[in-house]
């Protein structure tokens, strides 16, 4: 009981000392002009970059100064307030208040298309905090650019603890599992970052690298606000320990994570950038299961750790086999001692690559995509695991040569008209609903362009569409390819992720 009010202490004084300032509020900033730390923008088509070379305090309130580098920006929009330019001869400049350390929304109008148009941008400035680079899209485990670690290369030494062996990987290579004498294993991650699985009634070894993250078993009330890890934890039936989530009852697809949530044997406990600290710290929640957009909020992170929660980042996404996402299931396993478990599901997922690997590719080419509210295109990057899975389910992404997109981002903003010079010849679109809302037919995909009119796909009835279950199916990706080499070979029955627009 002492321990607990003390943690909860903890959190009332973290809370008053960090709590998140209103718009254009200074948060105890000096005053004056100056540079700040670190400034990120995403969104829009990539043709228009933002920088932020100066901020103003005065009064008690912060104002930033964007330049956009463009001259056909007017205004922007913030928090429904319109903010005029000043135009130079390449650039659009505006002064605006602006809340630091935290992402806000910039709502800017280009007069460079035949109509004004408004496009969306998320923007973070830090002050006195180390930047951390934004991710690129609204998916859960968007890729953030970081530092790789070879596994090959990892550290294994522990003080005090004898190595005895290594856990088998057929597809994975962001992870690595060592095992040591007494039960203990050691979790390395593609970031470099380390854990140490502490069996029931074990001691943390003297002398331990402090940067080292603790997990003790018997694992319990976990915090999940990585989505795409609760399919690998109900695949090894190890819901169990997952007693509080970072997704309310109705975001979940996952039938029995939905099931436990309406039972309240799993609450909810605010998103990944907004936990309820007090709940977290009422439950004694020893661990935070988090997706790289963590990495967005760099204050939770450091909060939750001085509250005593060990933070573990997945990074599955990296993975740049399909399967190797899915593997994923053998870490969260050793940390259940369940590790017999998931090498017999992984192992049933792996034959669908075995069925296919003797397959001829059909050469057909396949967009995978959506639209964003501003009209832009979404796509996936060339090295994405979506990627991936068309070309083992027989069919040839449209971008696989895109030097453009060869990059770490799970998904690329282009604009339409770079998206219809690339797709209007493909032979099959697939529309992303797992990120947008879903399409019902056809006229809902004119709806959103009607230069879709034009493609070779929709003229011959080839578009398909993703349901909402997608991202969270981390444990079934052998069935995506499955359903794809499906619609490449004329077998459209059956699917289990994606349907036809009639």
């Amino acid at each position: 009981m002492k321990h607990t009010f003390l943690r909860l202490l903890a959190l009332a004084l973290c809370l008053a000392l960090w709590g998140m300032g209103a718009l254009g509020e200074a948060s105890g900033l000096p005053e004056g002009e100056y540079a700040p730390d670190g400034f990120t923008f995403s969104g829009g088509t990539g043709k228009v970059t933002i920088s932020c070379p100066k901020l103003a305090v005065a009064g008690g309130t912060v104002t930033a100064t964007l330049v956009f580098s463009s001259p056909n920006y007017p205004r922007v929009t913030v928090d429904g307030v319109e903010y005029t330019a000043t135009h130079e001869a390449k650039n659009s400049i505006f002064e605006i208040p602006v809340r630091v350390n935290a992402d806000m929304t910039v709502v800017g109008t280009t007069t460079a298309m035949s109509t004004p148009h408004d496009v969306a941008y998320t923007i973070h400035i830090w002050v006195g905090q180390t930047p951390t680079e934004v991710p690129a899209d609204d998916e859960d485990d968007a890729p953030v650019e970081r530092t790789a670690v070879a596994m090959d290369e990892r550290d294994r030494e522990l003080p005090g603890l004898a190595w005895q062996s290594e856990m088998a990987l057929r597809y994975a290579h962001e992870f690595a599992v060592d095992y040591y004498e007494g039960g203990y294993k050691l979790l390395t991650i593609g970031d470099g970052n380390r854990y140490l699985v502490v069996p029931e009634g074990g001691d943390v070894p003297a002398g331990l690298d402090g940067g080292i993250g603790i997990i003790r078993q018997p694992l319990n009330n976990v915090y999940l606000a990585a989505t795409a890890a609760m399919a690998l934890f109900d695949a090894v039936d190890g819901l169990d320990v997952i007693r509080l989530s970072g997704t309310q009852a109705e975001g979940w697809y996952i039938e029995n994570a939905a099931a436990a949530m309406k039972r309240g044997d799993m609450l909810y406990a605010g998103k990944y950038s907004a936990p309820d600290y007090e709940l977290l710290m009422g439950m004694g929640c020893p661990l935070a299961i988090e997706s790289t957009m963590i990495l967005h909020t760099p204050k939770v992170q450091e909060m939750l750790e001085q509250l005593g929660v060990t933070v573990f980042i997945e990074h599955s996404s990296y993975e740049s086999h399909p399967l190797g996402r899915t593997e994923w299931v053998k870490l969260y396993a050793a940390m259940l001692n369940r590790e017999d478990a998931a090498e017999a599901f992984f192992d049933d997922q792996a034959k669908v690559i075995d069925e296919l690997k003797d397959f001829p590719n059909t050469e057909k080419k396949v967009a995978f995509f959506y639209i964003s509210t501003d009209g832009s295109v979404v796509v996936r990057g060339a090295n994405d695991y979506v990627a991936g899975m068309i070309e083992l389910a027989g069919g040839r992404y449209i971008f696989s040569d895109a030097a453009a997109l060869d990059s770490a981002r799970a998904a690329v903003t282009i604009s339409m008209e770079d998206f219809y010079a690339a797709a209007v010849d493909a032979d099959y679109l697939i529309y992303n609903a797992s990120i947008d809302a879903p399409l019902n037919s056809l006229d809902d995909l004119l709806g959103k362009s009607a230069l879709f009119a034009d493609f070779r796909a929709v003229k011959d009835g080839n578009v398909w569409s993703t349901d909402r279950y997608l991202y969270q199916a981390t444990d079934i990706v052998g069935q995506l390819i499955t359903d794809i080499n499906r619609m490449l070979t004329g077998q459209g029955e059956d699917m289990t992720f994606i349907h036809r627009l009639q």
